[in-house]
């Protein structure tokens, strides 16, 4: 829903939340960030890694399981399946069966629904780096080729991932499956097979209880467990990469303990210590606060504070400062030496702004070009600046000099430093 709603809210005369590739603006709500801003999103990067690593160490694959777009989408994508088709059963038989007017509807409207989700999905990407509203006519209008291009990339990539190769993604293309094994620990809160309650394993006739059909454990080898992992494994064997922590095995199990009245819990979430030391959930949240959590969560806590105050404390004015190479120096009427400098003057508010230029470093330094601009709502402008200094007030040699460039109706103030060249 966030995903789909963002785009379409206005933040004033603008879009909410939007990267404007075209013009170089990230706008985020109230906020307009430039390129020079990167600095934040390699921090949001690192934040969202360290939030992975802490919420792996202590939970497993949350992500995988419950919030990765290929398991949401992979989801949606069954939903509309047995909404259109059937159940499993029901798609089975439409399978095997021939192509009557019953089954090409049905996959017809199959395939129709997936398309349109994937093609709004595609538009819905590309509306966060083109403002919505103008991509929604261009595309009515068969205009912008490029955009289009994305929205059928992107549509057709979705369309690919969660209609065909749902958890082959996670098995063979996703890298995450592969390091996890480093996050994991046997305090980690996992899928797990509770194999002393449940070996040996065997069917048995419905009603009887696991005292009545000794030597046999709880599991009765119905396989549902396997059947309903999208990655197709048996939790009954332990631990495995391929696992993303989903839990569909843990419901189908407890239906099944439910049907031959056993206990709930022979598949469940809990940690390998739990299981050999028959904990309980008091003894797995004790466990939780060890070592490398607090170390993980005090760093992910530092950084995310770090950034909030950065940003709330952060200027909305950026200033750069090139000297002019076609002339480094030179005399101007009235004995006068003069440097030439350009600045780019970048207003990261969105109302019009008033700024004021002044220099500092050397003896009689002054701004000789106006030493005031008008910058417009996030917008960026260059500005030539010339300062000039007696003839003679100094040293042959290059001297610093700050550019002191505030806001004439508050108190945002930002200082460059560059240099002034005197001749011999």
């Amino acid at each position: 829903l966030f995903f789909y709603g963002v785009p379409w809210l206005q933040w004033g005369d603008r879009q909410s939340l939007l990267f404007d590739l075209q013009t170089m603006r990230f706008y985020l709500f109230g906020l307009v960030l430039y390129p020079q801003d990167f600095i934040y999103l390699a921090v949001l990067l690192i934040v969202c890694a360290l939030a992975l690593f802490l919420f792996t160490t202590v939970a497993g694959r949350l992500w995988c399981g419950f919030s990765c777009p290929q398991t949401v989408y992979t989801e949606i994508f069954l939903w509309l399946e047995r909404i259109t088709e059937g159940d499993r059963s029901a798609r089975l038989r439409l399978d095997h069966s021939g192509w009557t007017l019953e089954k090409i509807l049905k996959r017809s409207a199959k395939h129709g629904s997936w398309l349109l989700l994937s093609l709004w999905t595609g538009f819905t990407f590309v509306g966060y780096f083109v403002p919505i509203r103008t991509l929604a006519v261009e595309v009515m209008a068969l205009q912008g080729p490029w955009q289009i291009f994305w929205i059928g990339f992107y549509g057709l990539a979705t369309y690919g991932n969660a209609g065909f190769l749902r958890e082959q993604v996670c098995k063979h293309m996703c890298p995450y499956a592969r390091f996890q094994s480093a996050m994991l620990d046997k305090d980690t809160l996992i899928v797990t097979y509770d194999s002393q309650r449940g070996e040996p394993r065997g069917m048995r006739s419905k009603g009887q209880s696991s005292a009545t059909t000794a030597p046999l454990g709880d599991c009765i080898d119905c396989t549902l467990c396997v059947q309903v992992c999208p990655v197709g494994i048996d939790i009954r064997n332990g631990l495995q990469y391929e696992c993303i922590g989903c839990g569909l095995c843990v419901d189908a199990c407890n239906s099944v303990m439910d049907k031959v009245n056993y206990p709930r819990g022979l598949i469940r979430f809990a940690t390998q210590n739990a299981m050999t030391q028959h904990w309980g959930s008091s003894d797995i949240l004790r466990r939780v606060l060890r070592p490398r959590v607090l170390f993980y969560s005090s760093v992910l806590v530092g950084l995310s504070v770090a950034m909030l105050v950065s940003m709330a404390t952060r200027v909305p004015l950026k200033v750069d400062v090139v000297r002019d190479r076609a002339a480094l120096s030179r005399m101007v009427p009235g004995g006068k030496l003069e440097n030439v400098y350009s600045l780019q003057i970048m207003n990261a508010t969105e109302a019009t702004q008033r700024y004021r230029i002044s220099a500092t470093g050397l003896q009689e330094l002054q701004v000789a070009s106006d030493p005031e601009v008008e910058i417009g709502p996030a917008e960026s402008r260059w500005v030539s600046v010339q300062l000039q200094i007696p003839y003679g007030s100094a040293s042959s040699g290059s001297h610093p000099v700050f550019f002191e460039v505030h806001n004439t109706a508050g108190d945002d103030k930002v200082v460059e430093k560059s240099v002034f060249l005197v001749p011999r």
